[in-house]
């Protein structure tokens, strides 16, 4: 029997770009699965829209959330929601390919990993292909991924017991200070190099605002690690140095 995945989507004023995501969980090989999309109190029709896929397919769940609390409490919520062996986490605006939980899940089964997530590609605002596909490492321990965060968090799939009472702070980055937390205890994540999932860029989005990106890393390295000055420079710069080589692929 397949074990259940537990897909979970934070969404906020994510009405031009949900539909497209929720297709691409339906169109999925693998069909165990429940999803719950978290809305964060959204201004637009995204509730409506999701609403419309739960009355046609019961795997599909709307938790919305009566004040806007950010992601972090978004993705807690979801966790607190779900109760698949493997936890699933997707942005609202970003694509999975047909393969991608069917791929992942046998890759974790045959393998025991903890963690895993794939290579992708960039996709603009408007889904056109923006990049090259973008190849992820076989393996990830604490210090590697806190030199260079390489999973894309819409590519990570999440073994449940090895999450336990683990859950989002609310900072920048709380993706990145989750995947740091869970390493710490689990050991090592593992890449899959399949281009399994598309990442959408958007102007307003907060990986694409450099400046600020710089400084959240610079807090994940002083506050949420509890860094020394000398190591959290010499990462800041290996980081700008990451940064600016992706913008080339």
């Amino acid at each position: 029997m397949q074990p259940l995945v537990s897909i979970i989507i934070p969404s906020y004023n994510s009405a031009g770009f949900i539909s497209a995501t929720l297709d691409s969980v339906l169109s999925q090989g693998y069909e165990n699965w429940e999803l719950t999309v978290i809305d964060d109190c959204s201004s637009d029709e995204t509730c409506a829209v999701v609403s419309a896929y739960a009355s046609m397919d019961t795997r599909i769940s709307l938790i919305a959330l009566s004040e806007n609390q950010g992601v972090s409490n978004a993705r807690n919520t979801g966790l607190e929601n779900s109760w698949g062996k493997y936890v699933a986490f997707l942005d609202s605006d970003d694509i999975w390919l047909e393969d991608k939980l069917k791929s992942q899940v046998q890759f974790m089964e045959n393998s025991q990993s903890a963690l895993s997530f794939c290579a992708y590609q960039r996709i603009d605002e408007n889904g056109n292909i923006i990049s090259r596909i973008v190849p992820v490492p076989q393996r990830v321990d604490y210090n590697k991924l806190l030199a260079h965060n390489v999973v894309i968090f819409s590519t990570s799939m999440i073994l449940r017991t090895a999450i336990g009472k683990l859950r989002f702070s609310r900072a920048g980055h709380e993706d990145w200070i989750f995947l740091l937390k869970l390493l710490k205890n689990c050991g090592a994540g593992h890449g899959i190099n399949l281009p399994l999932a598309l990442y959408r860029v958007r102007k307003n989005s907060v990986s694409s605002n450099k400046i600020k990106a710089i400084g959240y890393t610079w807090r994940i390295f002083r506050v949420s690690e509890g860094l020394n000055f000398f190591r959290s420079a010499v990462l800041l710069a290996r980081y700008a140095v990451s940064a600016s080589l992706k913008r080339l692929q």
